[in-house]
């Protein structure tokens, strides 16, 4: 078989949800093409002249009056849904894939399976935003190392609340972050620079991405062009796990305490 045959088979298959439903249901169980015809909601002339397609490629063959999956026609299936939760998974990571890789995080693909995704819209704008919230309020007496490209007041209220239940913090935040606290959100930065159970450090390269670990999961935030926080991935995956906590110790141990980079009236 050459690549074109194979091009040609896909091309076959994924041109009909009904062949597709077909060749699922005979993946399952031996049918009859009366069987099938109720069961893919098609007409038996439909399931006839796509059984014969089936036969010719080897996918199927037909014994005792039922039609059955050959073991090429196992693997093409499985391959074929394969695909499909691939494609699905694209769908639903791709703004977060791409938002991430525009500003050069080298996420890994490993760690996008199992991972839940909270993204902005229309309909809910702040959604990544009060997610991140949840998650800070979620932190009591925990131990929180975090990245942030921004500073907002929800944020700040919502890691004052979880140093006063106990937690700990370590924060990497750059520059601008830091003018934008100390115009805006003077009491939070007085915190940060006096509480032992907080440690700012000032990264001098501009943070496009946040981070935030906590126990046995971590979250990856993009942002957009705006630096809207966009879509929030959180997972327990070691592959994403690891990149976490690598990626931030590479920013703190790169950056600057707050305290030498503010001065204090």
């Amino acid at each position: 078989m050459t690549a074109e045959d194979g091009h040609d088979g896909a091309q076959y298959l994924a041109g009909s949800p009904v062949r597709v439903a077909i060749l699922r249901a005979l993946r399952e169980n031996p049918q009859r093409p009366a069987e099938l015809t109720g069961a893919v909601d098609a007409t038996r002339t439909t399931v006839q002249r796509i059984l014969a397609g089936f036969r010719e490629r080897d996918w199927v063959v037909k014994r005792d009056a039922a039609y059955r999956v050959t073991p090429t026609g196992e693997r093409v299936h499985d391959a074929y849904e394969t695909l499909l939760t691939e494609v699905e998974r694209g769908d639903r990571y791709g703004r977060f894939a791409a938002t991430v890789e525009r500003v050069g995080a080298d996420f890994p693909a490993a760690g996008l399976p199992d991972s839940d995704l909270t993204v902005a819209s229309e309909q809910n704008p702040l959604a990544a935003v009060d997610r991140l919230t949840e998650l800070l309020h979620e932190s009591c007496g925990s131990e929180i190392r975090a990245v942030s490209p921004v500073v907002i007041q929800p944020f700040n209220d919502a890691a004052a609340a979880a140093l006063d239940d106990g937690a700990s913090v370590e924060l990497v935040i750059d520059r601008d972050v830091v003018d934008a606290s100390v115009a805006e959100f003077e009491p939070a930065t007085d915190r940060a620079l006096d509480d032992d159970a907080a440690e700012v450090y000032v990264s001098a390269e501009p943070i496009e991405y946040g981070l935030f670990r906590r126990g046995n999961m971590a979250c990856v935030t993009a942002h957009d062009e705006r630096n809207n926080p966009r879509c929030v991935l959180e997972s327990t995956h070691p592959t994403a796990v690891d990149w976490v906590d690598e990626t931030f110790a590479a920013l703190r141990d790169d950056a600057s305490k707050l305290s030498s980079v503010v001065e204090r009236a």
